[in-house]
């Protein structure tokens, strides 16, 4: 309660009273983020940037082991990966214990201006991507977006897309960190030398990619 008194005119030393209401301030929490209960239900988690590429080609992020549940519904039979470092351990006892075959092309992970893209392992790595007794395959780096990227743009000039159409695809998984020279490296590779693909990989028995 605040009281104050005004002076003036005939009124001398009249009071008069004014409430003051304070407002009250409500103490800020820090909330939790909310507890999903799945129960005994198995949780699928993809790697970061999965997407399917082709019938049988999937591409992605590093997998860790809150992906395994995930990959395993794959059912693949192939992991491509692009990084020169030796594979964790837990990665390479989920390979070995689900039966994928592991094919390891490393590619330092540079940044521009200083990039060297070496093209002999880009081709040996479509390879095993072309490579139907190899599918289902995942190809993954560390981010999925530019080793990866380049491997994917590279096919795609097999599979005979425009370049435009190649480089809409690299910059949706690249965004902001697109590469001039990653889009020049697949603008200049030539595919003469691979026996082309069709426009789309096909098997003659529908796979199903979703959870078991």
């Amino acid at each position: 309660m605040k009281v104050d008194q005004v002076r003036g005119g005939n009124d001398m030393g009249r009071t008069i009273e004014i409430s003051v209401v304070e407002p009250q301030v409500t103490p800020v929490t820090k909330l939790s983020p909310p507890v999903i209960d799945v129960g005994d239900e198995e949780v699928y988690i993809p790697p970061l940037n999965f997407s399917l590429v082709d019938n049988g080609i999937f591409r992605s992020g590093f997998p860790d082991s809150a992906n395994f549940s995930f990959l395993q519904s794959l059912g693949l039979r192939s992991i491509l990966c692009l990084c020169p470092e030796p594979y964790p351990e837990s990665n390479a006892h989920f390979v070995k214990s689900n039966g994928i075959q592991l094919f390891q092309f490393g590619i330092e992970g540079c940044k521009e201006p200083f990039v060297n893209i070496p093209e002999d392992t880009i081709r040996e790595a479509l390879k095993v991507v072309l490579d139907v007794k190899n599918h289902p395959i995942l190809i993954h780096c560390n981010r999925g977006k530019h080793r990866t990227g380049c491997v994917v743009g590279c096919l795609r000039k097999l599979q005979r897309w425009c370049l435009s159409s190649v480089f809409d695809e690299y910059q949706r998984f690249a965004a902001a960190k697109a590469r001039i020279s990653d889009q020049r490296f697949m603008e200049l590779f030539d595919v003469s030398t691979f026996k082309h693909p069709p426009m789309s990989f096909s098997c003659s028995k529908r796979v199903n990619y979703g959870p078991k």
